[in-house]
C-alpha cells in the first residue's frame, strides 16, 4: 500500500493511493498513521478496509496538499555518513559503526512544502534520503529479525544548516531541527511494495540541475544493520524514522566553493517507488 496524508497542515486527513494512481480518503477506515496504527493491527485493517471499500472512497484531489505521510513520530533518528564517497566529500573518515543524531520531529513537514531557510542562516545544505518507517517496537533485536520490525519506507529530504551543524560547537541537532528541515513522502511504501529496499535509484535536482544521483546499494549500513543496531541503544517506537544517510553531491561537498540554498532555489529529489517531492526556498521571516 502508499499510505498519504493530505489537507491543511495540523489538520491532515489519512488517504492511500490506489495502483491506478487515484488517490482515496481513508478516514472512514478509523485511524490516523500514527504510533498506535503501527503498533497495533493499522496496516491490516487499512488492507481490509482498503479491499472493501477503495471503490467507493471518495476521491482526493489531484490539486490538494500532501501532508507528511505519518502523523508526528516520537523521533526521528539519523544515520551520518552512510555513503562512502559522501564520507569523502566531506573530508571524513568512513565510520566503522553508525553515526546517529537525532532531528526534531517538529522539523517534519509535507514533501511539496516550502523550504524556510532559518533567520542568520548562510549554509542551508540538501540530501535526499530513504527513511525506514517502524511497524514493531524494536529494543535489542537481532539483525536476522529486524525487518519484522519495518513497516515501510519514504522519501526524506535531510535539510542540514551546515554551520550550525559544523561551526558552532556541541552536536549536529542544531543544524538538522528547523522548522520545515524534514519534508517526508509524498507517501509511506509499505515493505510489500519495496521488495529491495538496497538496489533504488535516488536523485536531487537544484533549480534543474542534478546534484545527487545515486543507489541505496552504496550504504555502508543497510536496512536490518541499521534497525539492530539503533535498537540496542534506544526503544524505537511504532511510527519511529530512520533516515538513512545520503549519497554524494551535497552542497557542502563543492570544491573550492561549495553551493547553498538561497530564497528562489527550487529543489526536487525521488527516490525510485518511493515517489518525488519538491521545495521552493524561502527566507524566513
Amino acid at each position: 500500500m502508499k499510505l498519504i496524508r493530505f489537507g491543511n497542515p495540523d489538520h491532515e486527513k489519512p488517504g492511500l493511493i490506489l495502483d491506478d494512481g487515484r488517490r482515496i480518503d481513508a478516514s472512514a477506515s478509523g485511524s490516523d498513521y500514527d504510533e498506535r496504527f503501527f503498533g497495533g493491527d493499522g496496516l491490516m485493517r487499512l488492507a481490509a478496509w482498503a479491499k472493501a471499500n477503495a471503490s467507493s472512497a471518495p476521491t482526493v484531489n489531484p490539486g490538494v496538499r500532501l501532508g507528511p505521510c505519518l502523523a508526528r513520530p516520537s523521533k526521528i533518528v539519523c544515520v551520518g555518513l552512510n555513503y562512502s564517497d559522501h564520507a569523502k566529500e566531506s573530508g571524513m573518515p568512513i565510520p566503522a559503526e553508525p553515526i546517529l543524531f537525532f532531528k526534531s520531529t517538529s522539523s517534519i513537514v509535507g514533501p511539496n512544502d516550502d523550504l524556510i531557510i532559518p533567520r542568520g542562516s548562510h549554509k542551508t545544505d540538501w540530501e535526499v534520503e530513504m527513511a525506514i518507517i517502524i511497524g514493531r517496537k524494536a529494543q535489542y533485536v537481532s539483525e536476522a529479525d529486524a525487518m519484522q520490525h519495518v513497516a515501510g519506507y519514504a522519501l526524506h529530504n535531510d535539510y542540514s544548516e551546515r554551520a550550525w551543524q559544523l561551526e558552532r560547537g556541541g552536536q549536529w541537532v542544531k543544524g538538522k531541527s528547523c522548522d520545515t528541515f524534514a519534508p517526508l513522502g509524498p507517501f509511506l511504501a509499505t515493505t510489500d511494495e519495496i521488495p529491495d529496499p538496497h538496489v533504488l535509484p535516488l536523485w536531487l535536482k537544484v533549480n534543474g540541475i542534478t546534484r545527487q544521483n545515486s543507489t541505496t546499494a552504496q550504504m555502508i549500513f543497510n536496512v536490518p544493520q541499521l534497525v539492530s543496531y539503533i535498537s540496542q541503544f534506544m526503544t524505537l517506537l511504532p511510527g519511529d524514522v530512520i533516515s538513512t544517510g545520503t549519497p554524494p553531491g551535497v552542497g557542502l561537498g563543492f570544491k573550492p566553493d561549495p553551493i547553498f540554498l538561497k530564497p528562489g532555489d527550487v529543489v526536487e529529489l525521488g527516490i525510485a517507488g518511493l515517489g518525488e517531492s519538491r521545495q521552493v526556498a524561502k527566507a524566513s521571516d
